[in-house]
């Protein structure tokens, strides 16, 4: 199989926010959350949707820093799992739902301008590699987020 970056790119995307076969993407799982059901915790250490929101926009940004080389500041403090803004409201949560975007738009540009020159990457893992595994990423992360909801709109009131 050849690749080439129109194809990465859509893998990506349908993982995020284009019409795959496996169902709901990243973006689907997220329509329409409400505040209260972001900030909801399904149980004792768990993460709520919020939590997983940051934690899918880190990563993003961390695979982009590595296929391109570039070191750039991720919009929030933390790794792996940023800490939820000290208030969290309504202009808090749909500001960091765009800071998913972005970071996603940032990762579709990256795969387009370095292709296919790229620095070597993490060992032991390819830059082809990473970008294919944020896609699975986005999948494994969208399917928590739709079981997460399912759990919110089933729990005892």
């Amino acid at each position: 199989m050849t690749m080439d970056s129109t194809t990465l790119q859509r893998w990506i995307g349908e993982g995020y926010d284009r019409r795959a076969w496996h169902g709901p993407n990243l973006r689907v799982a997220l329509r329409d959350v409400k505040l209260e059901e972001a900030l909801w915790r399904p149980g004792p250490g768990r993460h709520s949707i919020w939590e997983l929101v940051l934690h899918c926009a880190y990563w993003k940004h961390r695979v982009t820093v590595r296929v391109t080389g570039v070191r750039t500041k991720f919009g929030r403090t933390g790794a792996d799992w940023p800490r939820l803004p000290p208030e969290p409201g309504e202009s808090a949560w749909r500001a960091d739902l765009a800071l998913l975007e972005a970071a996603h738009e940032r990762l579709l540009d990256a795969c387009s301008s370095a292709w296919p020159a790229r620095p070597a990457g993490r060992p032991g893992r390819s830059p082809l590699d990473q970008l294919v595994g944020i896609a699975f990423h986005d999948v494994y992360h969208a399917g928590q987020i739709r079981l997460i909801r399912r759990m919110y709109g089933e729990r005892a009131v």
